[in-house]
C-alpha cells in the first residue's frame, strides 16, 4: 500500500473514531503532497512523499522548539502529538552513528581535508540520506567530521 492511499485509509478511521488530532494533521499532510504534486505537475510517488513529509518534520520540530523557548508548552504539546501522525509515515529515520558511517565513506570518496569540503561532502551524501535523516542532523554530523580532519 502506498503512503497516500495509507493516509487515505487512516483519514476515514480517524473520522469515524473521532480522533481529531490524526484527522486534522492527516488532512494537512495529503494538502501539502497535493501542493506538491500541483508543484510537479504529476503524481508523486512514495519517496516525493516521504521528501514532503520530511519538510514538514523539520517545520514542527523548528516550531516545539520555538514554543518551548517561549515557553508555551501547551503548542508545543500539540505540535509534538502533530509531530508523532507525520513521524507514522516516514521511513525508519537513521541514527547519527548510521548517518556518521556513510559520511566517513563520502569523506573519503571526495578526498575532503577540513571545513571548506564541506561543500564536496554534502552534495554526495544528502541524495543517500535524503528523507531517512534530518538534514541539520547530517550537517552538524558532516561539521564534526572534517572539524576533526582539519583540527
Amino acid at each position: 500500500m502506498s503512503v497516500q492511499d495509507q493516509l487515505t485509509e487512516d483519514l476515514k478511521n480517524a473520522m469515524k473514531s473521532g480522533d481529531t488530532i490524526t484527522k486534522d494533521t492527516v488532512r494537512l499532510i495529503r494538502s501539502a503532497v497535493q501542493n506538491a504534486e500541483i508543484e510537479k505537475q504529476g503524481d508523486l510517488d512514495d519517496t516525493d512523499v516521504a521528501l514532503v513529509l520530511g519538510k514538514m518534520a523539520k517545520q514542527y520540530r523548528d516550531s516545539i522548539t520555538i514554543y518551548r523557548e517561549a515557553k508555551r508548552d501547551d503548542l508545543a504539546a500539540k505540535e509534538e502529538t502533530e509531530l508523532a501522525v507525520i513521524m507514522r509515515y516516514l521511513p525508519e529515520q537513521m541514527s547519527a552513528d548510521d548517518v556518521r558511517a556513510i559520511a566517513e565513506t563520502v569523506v573519503a570518496e571526495v578526498d575532503a581535508a577540513g571545513p571548506g569540503d564541506k561543500g564536496k561532502v554534502m552534495s554526495r551524501l544528502m541524495p543517500q540520506v535524503r528523507g531517512k535523516a534530518d538534514g541539520s542532523m547530517v550537517n552538524t554530523v558532516v561539521g564534526e567530521l572534517l572539524d576533526a580532519l582539519a583540527g
